[in-house]
């Protein structure tokens, strides 16, 4: 592996340092804009490489000392050595960089909400059991590291992980939840996720008629908001989660099993648009070529846009400025000490 000393410029979105060598960008974990570190190249491509952090030669003043004896070997996480407030601005300009550089989007970004809670905050982790060890896989390498505590888990869930591992489990992966109930998926920090939810609620409208909610989930922003409304519609491909959303819906609640593409467009055909609202919390891969479309011949009056991958959010949104205008975006902090990022877009129909 061939040694390189680096000046780290910037931390891209994923959570690696960026440097720079011989005209190439090199990624580099662990590090911090202003570092200057040295570094052992792992991996070359003919326009980047990736390297390994060997020392840090200059410290940031912003580097802290990482609560997990696991960190730098487990996956898990990527901003431990940085102060909480420092992986906020960072988060908030990758967020920035992208709606610019992708989008094309010059709409002021809101500063971060913070979590309420820096560790402790996982109301559920998932672990892996596998000859004897139990806990998680190494950063880019399919090797088990054997985990008894994890800082960002909730006590209840590093108790059941205690309990686990006292009972030598079988090979296997095991999901481990602060509190039972549908298997169904769920946010994983409560204290954003009320945060996030009353974002949103801010957001939306009064006197709006219909909600449409696509990627609903078992209803997480439906159910909240149901009373504002004359009908909520939500949209979800997992019937399993439609089905726990059904169990106790009211009588303005409709779920609807199936693909946001066909769904969306049905929902919206022939509504007044000027009294819908629609929300869309779609995967990392953001939305599909079908669901963006069925928004732009359908554009409803007020458009929450809930992602979890800026690259795709700024995708997505510079096809919407067709027919919505951006009012703001207000990134959201779901997952501490990760290069997680969540993101809520507010958008408005350019026919109202």
């Amino acid at each position: 592996m061939r040694p390189v000393e680096l000046q780290i410029e910037d931390v891209a979105f994923g959570g690696k340092g960026v440097g720079r060598t011989e005209g190439k960008v090199v990624f580099v974990p662990y590090t911090i804009a202003g570092e200057r570190v040295a570094t052992r190249i792992t991996r070359e491509k003919k326009q980047f490489a990736e390297a390994e952090l060997a020392a840090v030669l200059e410290e940031s003043p912003e580097r802290t000392t990482p609560k997990c004896p696991y960190f730098g070997r487990c996956g898990g996480c990527s901003y431990q050595h940085m102060k909480y407030k420092h992986q906020l601005q960072v988060k908030q300009k990758q967020v920035e960089n992208a709606l610019r550089r992708i989008g094309r989007l010059n709409t002021p970004v809101q500063t971060i909400v913070s979590s309420p809670q820096e560790y402790g905050y996982r109301n559920r982790i998932t672990v892996h059991a596998d000859g004897g060890r139990v806990g998680y896989y190494r950063r880019d390498v399919h090797e088990l590291i054997d985990v008894e505590h994890c800082p960002i888990a909730a006590p209840e869930v590093n108790q059941a992980l205690t309990e686990l591992r006292s009972r030598a489990p079988r090979d296997g992966h095991y999901t481990l939840r602060a509190r039972s109930g549908p298997r169904v998926f769920a946010q994983t920090n409560d204290g954003a996720a009320e945060a996030l939810a009353q974002i949103v609620e801010r957001l939306l409208p009064t006197g709006h008629h219909l909600l449409v909610d696509a990627y609903c989930g078992s209803g997480f922003f439906t159910k909240r908001l149901a009373a504002r409304f004359e009908r909520v519609v939500g949209i979800e491909w997992d019937r399993l989660a439609v089905a726990t959303a059904e169990q106790n819906a009211g009588a303005n609640e409709t779920y609807i099993a199936g693909d946001a593409d066909l769904e969306v467009n049905r929902a919206l055909a022939g509504v007044d648009l000027g009294t819908t609202s629609a929300i869309v919390d779609p995967p990392a891969t953001g939305l599909s070529a079908g669901t963006r479309n069925a928004l732009l011949e359908h554009p409803v009056h007020t458009l929450v846009y809930v992602s979890c991958n800026p690259a795709t959010l700024a995708r997505d949104l510079a096809v919407l400025q067709a027919q919505f205008t951006l009012l703001s975006a207000t990134p959201l902090d779901m997952f501490p000490q990760t290069a997680e990022i969540e993101c809520v877009a507010h958008l408005c129909s350019k026919a109202d």
